[in-house]
């Protein structure tokens, strides 16, 4: 007879059933241990032990298990709904060192602590999950032989959710009620704290306010009608308020600004917190004599013969484009290498992965001499939203 004809399979008891092809009929009559038994023979295994870890129930040393893995899912469960406390109600607006106080001490507590919460919840199951595995699934030894592997039909399947089956009762998980409502307490924290981090960013309506504060505009927005917004360095000392004029960058040069409104002059806090706005920073570039590059439809006039205002965020993820090649004329993002160019085009990318050009800022000279902007971005600067405009 040929290997395969001989091929035996072994059943506990020591007898031995020539392998074959079991009909539907065959596996239902079959009970959950004989399948188990049956899959075990099929793929060559052989248990040499298999121990269950408590053969006496309801021992003070199972339920002290029981309850130390009930105490990890619960503490997952409560580190996630901290998590979800934190990332919603913690006070986030920035507060500058020179303002000191509570409000700084909070501001720079809420990353710490939605990376604690997070972290502490995904451990906490983690180990619930481990201790579960080492204090009740059942101790096994077993001895299989390797042979070619081959696709599943229904004995296959059939004998497969009995073994999973079996080791599941011998875990005794179905009788185990506290360990089953806290990992369905632990775990279902911890995925509404994922659920948290996905949306949480897109449930601001960005038409919902207006002004300067709102999604749709900028720190550039005038508050009210006929404002001026300055362009104003950066100098180190948030309140010393540097304006520029023409004659301040050489050709080829640049500079980074940021905007200034006279009634913010003697406020501190404000002259402060605009140098910290994500959409506020905006590189101010001076190009070289006889440049003339293309300009954007829409935006033929939003120069000051040379100079060229663009926001300084990235459109890829939001970094800064704080590299400026004078030789080639591009704005270089560091992050991942986008290159925008605003000598030939309207900082148009031309390498790199973002794929809209900068935003470009509309300015011009009061009769002061002093750069000012005309009005806000007429497009999102960064990365955007879903609601931008192609």
């Amino acid at each position: 007879m040929s290997e395969n004809e001989t091929e035996q399979q072994r059943e506990e008891g020591g007898h031995e059933r020539p392998k074959r092809q079991y009909t539907e009929a065959e596996l239902a009559e079959m009970s959950r241990d004989e399948k188990m038994r049956l899959g075990l023979a099929l793929d060559d295994v052989e248990l040499v032990s298999y121990q269950d870890p408590w053969p006496v129930e309801g021992t003070r040393a199972e339920r002290r298990a029981e309850r130390a893995v009930a105490a990890w899912f619960t503490l997952a469960g409560l580190s996630a709904l901290a998590f979800i406390a934190v990332f919603i109600f913690w006070p986030w607006d920035y507060v500058s060192p020179q303002e000191g106080g509570r409000g700084y001490l909070l501001y720079n507590l809420y990353n710490p602590l939605i990376g604690l919460f997070l972290g502490l919840s995904i451990f906490a199951v983690g180990a619930g999950v481990v201790v579960y595995a080492k204090k009740f699934i059942p101790h096994e030894v077993a001895v299989q032989q390797r042979h070619d592997g081959h696709g599943s039909d229904e004995v296959d399947r059939q004998t497969t959710t009995a073994i999973l089956a079996d080791a599941g009762d011998r875990s005794g998980f179905a009788r185990r009620s506290l360990i089953r409502r806290t990992l369905g307490f632990g775990a279902g924290a911890l995925g509404l704290g994922t659920g948290v981090i996905a949306i949480g960013g897109f449930v601001k309506d960005p038409w919902a306010t207006e002004g300067p504060d709102s999604l749709a505009h900028t720190a550039w927005e005038p508050e009210k009608p006929g404002e001026k917004i300055y362009l104003r360095r950066d100098t180190g000392d948030p309140h010393d308020v540097s304006l520029l004029r023409p004659e301040d960058i050489d050709a080829g040069g640049f500079e980074t600004v940021y905007p200034f409104r006279e009634t913010d002059r003697e406020d501190e806090h404000k002259l402060a917190e605009v140098l910290r706005r994500s959409d506020a920073p905006v590189m101010l570039i001076r190009l070289r004599p006889g440049s003339a590059p293309v300009r954007r439809k829409g935006q033929e006039d939003f120069n000051y013969g040379d100079y060229y205002a663009y926001s300084k965020v990235c459109t890829h993820v939001g970094c800064p484009t704080s590299l400026f090649e004078q030789q080639t004329g591009r704005l270089l993002c560091p992050c991942h290498q986008s290159q925008f160019d605003v000598v030939n085009t309207y900082a148009k990318p031309v390498f790199g992965p973002a794929t809209r050009p900068l935003p470009q800022l509309p300015i011009t000279v009061d009769e002061q001499g002093y750069f000012v902007a005309k009005h806000d971005f007429i497009e999102p600067v960064g990365p955007a939203y879903w609601e931008r405009n192609a």
